[in-house]
Parts: structure tokens; sequence; C-alpha cells
């Protein structure tokens, strides 16, 4: 679900969310727009084999600043798609039940 948030804003923007040219600076990316995760939103983060404790420590930006042109149920998919905790993040058919899609004819789907 997480690769298909970063889908959906490369489909809404026309580029890619987290356009990193190494791994650490993938990580970077993600983490100037989404926080750097710590215990709090995603529990054991801190435990994890290539963790390292001198990550720089950025904040969470606005969802909205990734897909300026989404509205606010896209926003509030794009932030359920994209969240760190993998248990946390909505599933694949909660995300086809999401507000967002509440316009397209779902028999078809």
């Amino acid at each position: 679900m997480w690769a298909i948030g970063t889908i959906f804003v490369e489909m809404v923007t026309k580029r890619p969310l987290f356009p990193g040219d190494s791994e650490i600076d993938q990580l970077f990316k993600i983490f100037r727009s989404l926080g750097t995760p710590d215990e709090t939103m995603w529990p054991g983060v801190t435990q994890l084999q290539d963790w390292n404790a001198a990550f720089p420590a950025w904040p969470r930006l606005p969802v909205e600043k990734m897909a300026p042109s989404l509205d606010d149920a896209g926003n509030d998919l794009l932030e359920k798609l994209l969240l760190y905790t993998p248990r946390d993040r909505i599933s694949a058919k909660e995300a086809l039940n999401h507000p967002y899609f509440d316009d397209l004819e779902k028999d078809s789907i």
C-alpha cells in the first residue's frame, strides 16, 4: 500500500514523490516529507537492523505539500497510504471504499 501511495502522487503530479539517487538519499527524502520516524510514530523503528540514531530529525510536512492538486479526500487517502507502521496503513479493500473514490462506479471495479 506504501508503493500505491507513492504511485498515486506520481500520477497526480507527474513526478516521483521520493526521487532518491541512493539508499540514504531515498531515506532522507522520505524523512524530509514524512518526518524522521521515532518510537511514537512507529513503535520498534529504533530496533530495526539499519536504524541509525544519528539520522537527522526532520518534522513531518503537511500531506497537502506532496500533491497540492489533491482535494481533501485525496489528501486523507494519501495520508493513510503513507503511514510508516505497516499495520496502521490503510488496506487495499479499505482504500477502495475510501471517499476519494465515491464518484466511481464501484460495481465495475
